[in-house]
């Protein structure tokens, strides 16, 4: 990437990412539906769907004005933070409770399902956001950057349904019944992307002011893609 810049919001940006991130995992262990009145039209899914989105907003506009290097290492800060997370929420289960707390089998059956939904977001974060950040990065290039609204959907079509198929089915498999899981998977997928398309004039918004802001519109002519890399 060469000499590093400083910048104004990226650290602002890649801490409202990470928590996102883990805000979404803890409220995924409770299935809601959502019914639409009329139509008799049922959703259900997965709570952290309804902010776990999101996080691929953030991945857009960090791809878009800072580069998919610098991505990476956002990406990265989330992994740690999802580790983290999962291992003191088992380690506080596994700790006898208080005699006076009474509600430690509660926990046991809603929080100490985190570190499965972390894992599986883990591994549905690879595949999913780098996915959607290299996408996006190269369609920036073929684009000469214009069309900023078919890269930021076309990238999210691909990484959301990666990403769902992943994370639907090591979170939950085994645990809620296969319909349960289908419909929850298809009801992921596109509520997701409806939520990307839906928010595309605020992604417009978001960007156009940071490349004004930061005095950066980065283009990844050189970049290299290995998601392993932590530079």
């Amino acid at each position: 990437m060469g000499e590093e810049r400083r910048y104004r919001y990226f650290d602002l940006i890649l801490g409202l990412f990470v928590a996102v991130l883990l805000i979404s995992n803890i409220i995924s262990v409770k299935a809601v539906l959502i019914t639409i009145p009329f139509v008799n039209l049922r959703f259900p899914f997965d709570g952290g769907t309804l902010l776990f989105p999101v996080s691929y907003i953030f991945a857009d506009i960090l791809t878009e004005v800072y580069g998919y290097e610098r991505s990476r290492r956002v990406i990265w800060s989330g992994f740690f933070g999802l580790v983290l997370m999962a291992f003191f929420v088992w380690l506080v289960g596994i700790i006898p409770a208080d005699p006076s707390w009474k509600f430690q089998r509660s926990y046991q059956e809603l929080l100490m399902t985190a570190p499965r939904i972390a894992l599986a977001s883990i591994i549905a974060y690879f595949a999913g956001e780098f996915g959607n950040s290299y996408i996006l990065s190269r369609m920036k290039i073929i684009t000469r950057g214009k069309y900023l609204w078919v890269r930021t959907i076309g990238s999210t079509v691909v990484g959301e349904f990666i990403d769902s198929l992943i994370f639907v089915t090591i979170a939950f498999y085994g645990v809620w019944p296969n319909l349960l899981l289908i419909q929850v998977f298809i009801s992921n997928y596109i509520f997701k992307t409806l939520y990307e398309v839906g928010a595309t004039p605020l992604t417009y918004a978001i960007t156009r002011w940071l490349k004004r802001q930061e005095a950066e519109d980065h283009y990844d002519y050189n970049a290299n893609y290995n998601p392993f890399l932590l530079k």
